[in-house]
């Protein structure tokens, strides 16, 4: 699928904003696998306004091994861009990107942000193509102790009959990159 049509494009699930679901684990949507993982990833202001501009520009992702391609789109655009510290454009609904991970592209929309005093984030949808269907999300909270906290939540299934046979390794690949996620903005500032 060529860029102009990838932005335009629906997702290739129903249950979109599902990943924010307090009961997802519990209850996810029929015929997909539900994933969430968290780790404190530091502590105060410095780590709280890092860790948040990292994830709202997709920072996690380029920070696990991901290259992060965004997609112009006539339906996504908007007046005001506003910029990370290090120069990258914050996520915004309906944005369309294509990540890619060595040979692996994933074309994914966002679907929601998350703009809250203690808790920011993003969740993006697949578009076909990528090898799952289903939902994806990082937000970093802030507690009362004021430790800072990445959440990644997902729920999936494989998109193919290719990506079904695939699903054991899939499951594998997942728990790797959720790690991957989870240590890569708990690094030294």
């Amino acid at each position: 699928m060529d860029a102009a049509a990838l932005a335009v494009a629906p997702v290739t699930y129903g249950a979109v904003g599902a990943s924010q679901a307090p009961d997802l684990l519990t209850f996810p949507p029929a015929g997909f696998r539900p994933l969430e993982r968290r780790a404190r990833i530091g502590h105060g202001e410095k780590r709280w306004r890092f860790a948040t501009m990292q994830v709202l520009s997709w920072g996690v992702k380029r920070r696990s091994g991901f290259h992060v391609n965004p997609i112009a789109s006539e339906a996504g655009a908007r007046n005001e861009r506003v910029y990370s510290p290090d120069g990258f454009e914050l996520v915004h609904p309906g944005d369309t990107a294509m990540l890619r991970f060595g040979p692996l592209l994933e074309p994914v929309r966002v679907v929601y942000v998350i703009d809250e005093p203690d808790r920011q984030g993003f969740g993006y949808g697949t578009l076909e193509g990528h090898p799952l269907r289903g939902e994806e999300s990082f937000v970093i909270e802030r507690r009362e102790d004021d430790s800072v906290w990445l959440v990644v939540r997902s729920f999936s299934r494989p998109s193919t009959r290719i990506w079904r046979l695939l699903a054991p390794a899939v499951r594998i690949a997942q728990e790797i990159l959720t790690r991957r996620y989870l240590s890569a903005l708990a690094g030294r500032l």
